[in-house]
């Protein structure tokens, strides 16, 4: 089946969309997300920044996943929260625990102040896990088992492995590995997107299919993993003036880009 025909069998109503869609990504390819991801996300910026200050490897590591799990239900913006978590462990690093440097630092949050008893508990439930890996341990999940995290992330939490927090949290693992270990390992193509608000309503534009599934399948027309397609939509789609001024001087398919955020 060629592809005209599997967009026009599947998204007849937005056929023309979905195709310009699909069309665009493949122009972009994998070398567009990565430097979207590390010349243009503000979140990429806030790790090196933490990643400077902490001077330890695995507890940077350790530090972003734990903060991707809490990262839902947020009082501002991601880039804004990301940043505020910056500074807060380059300032505080964890004495006794992570869990307990999370019970001094959420309540005073000001873009993560919703649902703070479960976010709190979230963390103690998955440190157990953290605690037990090593350096080595991470290292080997960067570069041969992105997938496991995934998987025993979903099992330390009793989550779905598709659970919007478990994908999002092996994404920001790959880019701590990515800062920490000093090489870029694409993410699997079996990961998929975390799906937040962004990206959600995004989805709405080309289809009522669930939004997982419809990335899954953007992934396979493309080549491109869904969670280097979320890096591609998800900080030019928050309009964050920054993030435009950084596209444009860093990107040299800027115009694709936000040709996307118009569809």
């Amino acid at each position: 089946m060629t592809l005209d025909r599997f967009i026009r069998m599947n998204y007849r109503e937005n056929e023309e969309k979905v195709k310009r869609l699909v069309e665009i990504l493949e122009e972009l390819g994998l070398d567009c997300a990565r430097t979207i991801e590390e010349r243009v996300d503000l979140q990429f910026d806030a790790l090196k920044n933490l990643h400077k200050n902490l001077k330890d490897d695995e507890l940077f590591i350790k530090l972003v996943i734990a903060n991707s799990l809490v990262s839902y239900q947020l009082t501002g913006k991601g880039e804004d929260w990301w940043w505020e978590f910056s500074r807060n462990f380059s300032d505080n690093p964890p004495v006794e625990s992570i869990a307990k440097a999370y019970a001094g630092f959420l309540p005073s949050s000001k873009t993560n102040r919703r649902l703070v008893s479960g976010k709190i508990r979230r963390i103690e439930k998955v440190e157990p896990f953290l605690n037990s890996l090593s350096l080595d341990e991470l290292r080997d999940y960067y570069f041969n088992g992105m997938e496991r995290l995934r998987d025993e992330l979903a099992k330390a939490l009793n989550s779905k492995r598709s659970a919007k927090t478990i994908v999002f949290a092996v994404k920001m693992f790959g880019y701590a590995g990515r800062i920490a270990f000093g090489e870029f390992v694409p993410y699997p193509m079996g990961i998929e997107i975390p799906d937040d608000v962004r990206i959600n309503a995004y989805t709405r534009r080309f289809t009522n299919e669930p939004p997982v599934r419809f990335w899954n399948r953007i992934a396979e027309m493309t080549g491109i993993p869904s969670l280097h397609i979320d890096s591609i939509l998800w900080p030019v789609l928050g309009g964050k003036p920054e993030v435009l001024r950084r596209l444009r001087m860093h990107c040299s398919k800027a115009d694709l880009v936000l040709e996307l955020r118009g569809l």
